[in-house]
């Protein structure tokens, strides 16, 4: 009866211990008491030094471009390590509840969970300075860095990611689609130069949809027919649902370095004044120069659109728009003057550089003033 008693006790203390890095140590007294009472402390340490960890990643990131194909590794480790932790450990009525579970099965949950959290700090932050130079701030684009940035935030966030991400399949699963999504966008053009930013967007768009699908379904499933037949219409569908959101998502690796508005431009094809504010009476004509950069390669036709309060004026092609530049970026030259200048001239006026699909490379904003 005592020893039941006994038992009894041990196990109920046991399933009110919390989670944590109390069972990576050993039985030893002193280091557990520590450990739970510090416990959510140490998570915040590990989280500001997570945190950290990603920082220098992106200063990584901005030694260059080449260095994306490293992801590639990084993202299939993550979708195999996704499909054995589901496998391993199930989810919603199949889940192991982690403090009842036996002692091999948390610390195998907890190492997982590691290594899953430390590759997705890779990506998000190695990716994080690369759309964050191809969006421009007051565009729609901006919201998929911002995106990109709280995924990168959640990624750093112990009890967050242990105690939510990784507790549902679904929520788990949507994660790693948008972490290989942005991924793959911007790793298409490193391995393939010279590939149209739809394109690479496309293809990344189909891969997502199939990882997903892969997390939750078994390959062997897709042997039926009907299976093999709705993972196509997913597949489409995502192709078709990024296609329309496209102008949401900046054009990696692509990025505008430099761009003004001048009323004359010197010998050499510079704007010999750059202004952001004028007068419209001394307005006789207006130029602009633009110089994007293209790590990646020139897949994109480009064109210039002269806007005035939001609304285009003038749209000029690469063909008609582009002239001798740096090496490593394409410069656009374009301008207005005589019919093409409109009636009224004051307000707002933006040049955007966008490709031939619509997305948004970079703007150039000035004001005409009365």
């Amino acid at each position: 009866m005592e020893t039941r008693q006994k038992q009894s006790s041990r196990h109920s203390a046991h399933d009110d211990e919390p989670d944590g890095l109390l069972y990576m140590v050993s039985e030893q007294a002193p280091v557990r008491r520590f450990l739970k009472k510090h416990e959510r402390k140490l998570w915040w340490v590990h989280t500001s030094y997570a945190l950290a960890l990603g920082i220098s990643v992106v200063i990584f990131a901005n030694k260059g471009f080449a260095h994306a194909r490293w992801l590639i590794a990084s993202l299939g480790a993550v979708w195999l390590l996704l499909v054995l932790f589901f496998r391993f450990f199930g989810t919603g009525a199949r889940e192991q509840r982690f403090a009842t579970a036996e002692k091999k099965s948390r610390i195998g949950f907890l190492v997982m969970n590691y290594v899953l959290k430390n590759l997705y700090q890779g990506m998000l932050f190695f990716m994080l300075p690369f759309y964050w130079k191809s969006a421009t701030v007051d565009s729609p684009n901006i919201a998929f860095v911002v995106l990109i940035g709280l995924c990168a935030l959640l990624s750093t966030l112990d009890l967050v990611f242990d105690n939510v991400l990784m507790r549902s399949k679904i929520v788990a699963s949507v994660f790693y689609a948008v972490t290989l999504l942005g991924c793959v966008n911007l790793v298409i053009p490193a391995i393939v130069p010279d590939t149209r930013t739809i394109y690479s967007l496309l293809i990344a768009a189909a891969i997502s949809a199939l990882a997903f699908a892969l997390i939750h379904i078994p390959i062997a499933a897709l042997r039926n027919r009907l299976h093999a037949a709705l993972l196509a219409v997913a597949i489409a569908s995502s192709v078709t649902g990024v296609y329309f959101a496209r102008r949401f998502i900046p054009p990696v690796p692509m990025h505008l370095s430099a761009g003004a508005v001048g009323p004359a431009v010197l010998p050499d094809g510079r704007l010999a004044m750059e202004v952001t504010t004028l007068h419209a009476s001394v307005i006789t004509e207006l130029l602009a120069v633009t110089d994007i950069v293209v790590p990646g390669g020139k897949g994109d036709k480009l064109v210039h659109v002269w806007r005035r309060g939001g609304n285009a004026v003038h749209t000029t092609p690469e063909e008609t728009s582009r002239v001798e530049g740096e090496a490593g970026a394409i410069r656009l030259r374009s301008g207005l003057k005589g019919g093409s200048l409109p009636a009224q001239l004051t307000g707002k006026w933006s040049v955007d550089v966008v490709t031939e699909d619509g997305q948004l490379v970079g703007r150039t904003d000035f004001t005409v003033t009365e």
